[in-house]
């Protein structure tokens, strides 16, 4: 099979998303047939694009992916790479955010541009947060350490996941700002109860509660690489010749980034010796039965600010406001829960006209540029959560390439705001953008 038949097929399932899926940002049409043309050669271009070359140096988040995805174990670069089922939310997640257009404004001061906004009563130097990652420490050496380090060097805040592998303690002492903290609702509540207790303890200021994992997706992926399930002796061979055939990962991870144990969790099963070992705990731990009525019980437990993780609809954003909670993360868990539900970009403008003055709105979800992040915040969120973004860099070069990655995102916000007509990311809003060919109206 040629290289140009490879890249087909590689990008065929994107394109059929593009195809299948309507979009509610749309590219200007001129009547004269310019959009359908402009939109053939962008396709032509991207089905015959050379792979990234990377033989110098990385530029963007994506080159990081490439470095991650020759760095790994297949296994692992599949985790924290996958979506649920078809992967179709994931690619829209992307898809539909480069749909969003920005709205170039000339003639304009910006010869000050401040990208700083306050997020749950933090001053941020930037609208982005590092987004809970799980199983992160598996990526790079004490990878949530190290990313906490770029992150506070950024002027941002990071977010330790209930299934890091450094626990929260490890993480706060090696920073000034303390890290915020992501909860499940679990079905021990008792051991939910103490680490929100253990994250007060290191000074935590906000909890965010992770509300989309009543029940698991399937992670097509994890199951080609028999990471779930009860594999047969050769699905475990081929898994450990992934392993050994990455030798400097295992210096790196296995070896120097010992111990690798869920951190957070040791107290819950303290005879486990390995993430995998932990696997059917924290399987047992998602709980269907929680409704609104937990997040009282958060309240009682918790008296910091309080975020929930996971909304997609207006009602749901509503119902969240009502019970009192700070914050809503707008989010499809990147993919990874339920496939063919619409995108954040979809999700969010919505949302934010149900709730936006009563509660901070955040959200993640396809954000891999600096300009994606400006779409965001001008559709409404106050801050974006970006997590892929951060793993394949920590994966490729630690600290110092999720640092380089947010200073690309730094210059791609400045460039933004200067060639918009803006001169602060908190005052950004929708007339920075166009929908369907037009400029957004305020109401």
């Amino acid at each position: 099979m040629g290289q140009a038949e490879r890249r087909v097929r590689e990008v065929a399932p994107a394109e059929v998303a593009r195809a299948t899926s309507p979009t509610i940002w749309e590219y200007p049409s001129h009547g004269d047939g310019s959009q359908g043309a402009a939109t053939s050669r962008r396709d032509a271009v991207t089905r015959f694009a050379a792979d990234r070359p990377l033989g110098v140096a990385p530029a963007t988040a994506l080159d990081y992916r490439e470095l991650a995805r020759r760095r790994l174990p297949r296994q692992l670069f599949d985790y924290v790479d996958g979506g649920a089922y078809d992967e179709a939310t994931m690619r829209t997640n992307v898809a539909d955010l480069g749909e969003v257009l920005l709205r170039q404004v000339v003639m304009r001061d910006v010869s000050v541009r401040d990208p700083a906004v306050e997020v749950l009563g933090q001053r941020l130097a930037l609208p982005i947060v590092l987004a809970p990652v799980g199983l992160a420490g598996m990526l790079a050496q004490r990878a949530e350490v190290q990313a906490a380090r770029a992150a506070e060097k950024a002027g941002i805040r990071f977010i330790e996941s209930t299934v890091s592998i450094c626990p929260i303690e490890e993480v706060a002492k090696a920073t000034k700002n303390p890290p915020w903290f992501q909860l499940y609702v679990m079905r021990d509540r008792g051991f939910a109860e103490d680490l929100m207790a253990r994250a007060q303890a290191v000074g935590s200021p906000v909890l965010v509660l992770t509300i989309d994992l009543a029940v698991v997706g399937a992670r097509h992926r994890d199951t080609r690489n028999a990471v779930v399930g009860k594999p047969s002796s050769w699905a475990k061979a081929r898994r450990a010749l992934d392993l050994l055939s990455h030798p400097r990962w295992i210096a790196n991870v296995p070896i120097g980034g010992r111990p690798l144990t869920f951190g957070n969790l040791e107290k819950a099963v303290p005879d486990a010796s390995s993430p995998t070992a932990f696997r059917d705990w924290v399987d047992s731990q998602f709980d269907p039965s929680v409704t609104w009525k937990d997040i009282e019980w958060v309240r009682e437990n918790w008296n910091g600010r309080l975020v929930v993780k996971g909304v997609l609809d207006p009602d749901d954003a509503r119902r969240a406001a009502e019970v009192g909670v700070d914050g809503v993360v707008v989010s499809n868990h990147g993919g990874r829960q339920l496939d063919a539900v619409p995108s954040t970009a979809r999700a969010l403008p919505d949302v934010v006209d149900a709730v936006g003055d009563e509660v901070e709105v955040l959200a993640d979800g396809g954000v891999r540029t600096g300009l994606d992040v400006v779409k965001m915040v001008a559709m409404g969120a106050r801050a974006v959560l970006i997590g892929r973004a951060w793993a394949w860099a920590v994966a490729a070069r630690g600290e110092a390439g999720v640092r380089h990655v947010l200073g690309v995102m730094k210059a791609d916000i400045d460039t933004a705001l200067g060639l918009t007509g803006q001169t602060s990311v908190a005052d950004l809003d929708r007339s920075a953008l166009y929908r369907a060919g037009q400029p957004v109206a305020q109401s």
